[in-house]
């Protein structure tokens, strides 16, 4: 765990196909399906779905590595440094967009060094307070962190993660100047606010939501467009007071630059395929994740949407990568 000052700037169960599509290049070799976070976690769930879905549906031997550090670089890095040939894919989310943008380590360039090959999932975050705290609502948060900001702080579940950039987010909004606090994933960061060493958590609904049920936890908003039918009676962040606070996690795989347009093609439609399995559909409802079926170049698209809101709030708090 490492304390910053306010900084400026399971499987899822699935029917057994009838018949195996041929892939697009030789399965002759074990597929790694490199993820840069620790299990249990969302990007996790979406890694192993992956590799489960290439066995089913192509007949490939594909396994997981959780090959974690360095904010999610070390596991890209191996990606970036592996052969385009279909036998290494990276399972991640936000971050590999933005990782540049945050880490001075983080050399490559997300549109030019990786071939996207599936967007699949996204979560909206969530505001959650440690159950030991008073604070009710935002408003609450707000004003008792201007009050007192030496008593407050709060965490980001890793440096380039969408939490960070919420947090960003939300002291250039209010001016709390909350002091961040960064992990090595959201399951850390969660664990300690649950034990009161730190307040305040903005991170994905995957994790957030399931964790309010003992009293430990408090979600105070949602940072969503609209309230979610699994927590109706939670408040929109617009509705707490910050119009337009909206923000998410997503996942997705990419591949090394070069990797044969046929295999990116090929995971894709095997993806938007798995996406609307009703099986897949009801697994995702469970754990708050709403389902993405899109084409490469739609993701592209909004990939290249992302860095460019996410290089705007950065130019605007004068942001140096670390």
């Amino acid at each position: 765990m490492k304390r910053r000052g306010m900084i400026a700037g399971g499987a899822v169960l699935l029917a057994a196909p009838a018949l195996r599509a041929q892939a697009a290049w030789p399965l002759g070799r074990t597929i790694r399906v490199i993820c840069p976070w620790p299990p249990g976690a969302a990007n996790d769930a979406m890694a192993r779905l992956l590799a489960q879905r290439l066995q089913e549906k192509l007949g490939a031997t594909a396994v997981v590595e959780n090959r974690t550090g360095g904010a999610g670089l070390v596991g890209t890095n191996a990606v970036l440094q592996s052969p385009p040939d279909g036998y290494t894919l990276l399972a991640s989310a936000f971050n590999t967009a933005v990782m540049p943008l945050v880490l001075k380590n983080a050399s490559f360039d997300p549109e030019r060094d990786l071939e996207i090959m599936a967007r699949v999932a996204q979560a909206p975050l969530v505001m959650v307070i440690s159950g030991a705290r008073p604070e009710r609502t935002v408003a609450e948060v707000i004003a008792a962190a201007r009050a007192r900001p030496k008593d407050w702080s709060i965490a980001i579940s890793s440096l380039g993660a969408a939490s960070h950039l919420a947090t960003i987010e939300f002291n250039r909004r209010t001016g709390a100047g909350l002091d961040m606090i960064s992990y090595r994933g959201t399951q850390p960061a969660l664990t300690d606010l649950m034990g009161g060493a730190v307040p305040l958590l903005i991170d994905n609904s995957f994790a957030m939501l399931p964790a309010t049920g003992d009293g430990k936890v408090r979600a105070l908003a949602i940072a969503a467009p609209r309230r979610s039918p699994l927590a109706p009676d939670l408040p929109t962040m617009a509705e707490a007071g910050l119009p337009g606070f909206e923000f998410q996690s997503w996942y997705g795989s990419w591949a090394p630059r070069g990797t044969p347009a046929a295999i990116c093609d090929q995971v894709n439609a095997l993806m938007q395929d798995t996406m609307r399995d009703p099986a897949v559909l009801q697994r995702l409802s469970g754990q708050v994740l709403e389902p993405v079926t899109e084409s490469i170049a739609e993701t592209r698209r909004f990939i290249a949407a992302e860095i460019e809101r996410a290089g705007a709030l950065l130019r605007s708090v004068d942001y140096r990568p670390e």
